[in-house]
């Protein structure tokens, strides 16, 4: 299967996720707690849906590929390619109308992950990556014009390639994470001892915290208790943006974990020396 091919698949399951989640999408809506009395882990219809929509076609289209996926897990997991999906990652974001989650479509060969992207169909964006390279796609911006271009500028797409930014030291840093809530209490004086040397700390991203990342929004963020599907769609982002995602004691990050992404390898190293305390 070429290049073209391929993109254009991983394009069909962005699609058909996005078909399957979007009616669901602040309404009122049932949610099932998986914790079932631990901390809170909610799980929609729109999940299923959009996990059953992404399974059939990659069945389908590839029957000897495995798929790990969040709701219904794992088939053929030691085949030579595997796909892992969350179908909303962010759901309690989901839960509450706010549009910071996204669809994580996640693809590794031989337990490497080698190409992601992130859907926000919400907000009618894409974050993609292969490790080598990162783009965003979403809405053409905007300018001052008269109506009726504007109007044709509203269906038009913008693509645009990814860069982290430069950022010397962490008292020069913005750090994300979801919340410190979901940090191991084992490891949650490390995170704090991190925070506390960052210029500005901002909680709730999910998904989307290593997204703005990419994008050059962000340079640090600082998770545990991550699973593969929660990170492996976003390593070939974040990497084909120029950054960096590892282990807190700076293994792969495909298994999840305690998970470590940066921007700049210099805060990297400065924060990996504070956590490695933890």
């Amino acid at each position: 299967m070429s290049a073209v091919d391929f993109e254009k698949f991983v394009e069909r399951l962005a699609d058909a996720s996005g078909e399957a989640i979007l009616p669901f999408f602040r309404t009122s809506l049932a949610t099932e707690d998986k914790a079932h009395g631990g901390v809170f882990d909610p799980v929609t219809e729109a999940d299923r849906a959009a996990e059953i929509a992404m399974r059939r076609l990659i069945e389908s289209a590839f029957p000897s590929h495995g798929i790990v996926g969040e709701e219904f897990g794992d088939v053929r997991a030691d085949a030579e390619y595997v796909w892992v999906l969350d179908p909303i990652d962010g759901t309690k974001s989901f839960i509450c109308g706010l549009p910071l989650w996204g669809t994580l479509i996640g693809l590794t060969h031989n337990g490497r992950p080698c190409y992601g992207l992130m859907h926000q169909p919400f907000t009618r964006e894409r974050f993609s990556g292969d490790g080598e390279a990162a783009y965003w796609r979403g809405p053409a911006r905007r300018h001052a014009e008269p109506a009726w271009k504007a109007q044709q500028a509203a269906a038009a797409e913008e693509r645009r390639k990814l860069s982290v930014r430069a950022c010397a030291s962490l008292a020069d840093a913005t750090l994300m994470t979801t919340s410190p809530k979901l940090i191991d209490e084992s490891l949650r004086d490390a995170f704090f001892r991190v925070e506390a040397k960052t210029r500005l700390s901002r909680y709730g991203g999910d998904c989307y915290a290593y997204c703005a990342l990419a994008a050059g929004h962000v340079d640090l963020v600082i998770e545990t208790n991550l699973n593969p599907y929660d990170i492996v769609a976003l390593i070939p982002i974040v990497e084909g943006a120029g950054g960096i995602v590892t282990t807190w004691d700076g293994g792969s990050a495909a298994q999840g974990g305690a998970i470590i992404a940066v921007g700049d390898r210099r805060i990297h190293e400065a924060a990996m020396r504070m956590l490695a305390d933890g």
